[in-house]
């Protein structure tokens, strides 16, 4: 379920992955956050964290816990789950929980983005598109709302799907 860099349309852009550097200063901000909570930093929660980040897209626990014993064949688990909620706690990831029900974290950010997910294949691709955007406002203000907050799933078949459902 790798995110896509194509884009999706004449006014949708997919959210890119994170460069080296803010992966980086993702972890300072990991380490600086659990210091204020009187936490410390530990070997395996970094490597948690860094694998976490340096893979750039949703991602399960499970998935996770498959990536982080590549680099610490000595993280179980319960060491996934725990950090997942301490960088959760930290802002520094979202829990999404998208139709198939499972949990999937992805790195908190500064940017707002939408998903599009594959219903075959599993693939989320997030994307930004300004047009939906304002389109959002002008419901809300057709209904005298204050819009807050919303999220935005799309459902269908990515690009690869469809091409083999033709072959």
């Amino acid at each position: 379920m790798a995110r896509n860099a194509e884009t999706t349309g004449t006014s949708s852009t997919a959210v890119g992955r994170l460069s080296p550097a803010k992966v980086e200063q993702k972890i300072a901000e990991f380490h600086g956050r659990l210091k204020e909570r009187g936490f410390k930093s530990t070997g395996q929660r970094d490597d948690i964290a860094a694998v976490f980040f340096e893979l750039g897209r949703h991602v399960s626990a499970e998935e996770l816990y498959d990536e982080v014993r590549k680099r610490n064949p000595h993280v179980g688990y319960a060491t996934i789950y725990r950090t997942l909620k301490l960088l959760k706690e930290c802002d520094l990831l979202y829990e999404r929980h998208f139709d198939d029900a499972q949990a999937r974290y992805e790195a908190a950010g500064e940017q707002h983005h939408d998903h599009f997910i594959c219903e075959r294949c599993g693939r989320i691709i997030e994307f930004k598109n300004d047009e939906l955007e304002r389109l959002q406002q002008v419901v809300a203000r057709e209904l005298g709302v204050a819009l807050l907050r919303h999220k935005v799933e799309l459902y269908g078949l990515c690009s690869d799907c469809r091409k083999s459902a033709r072959n």
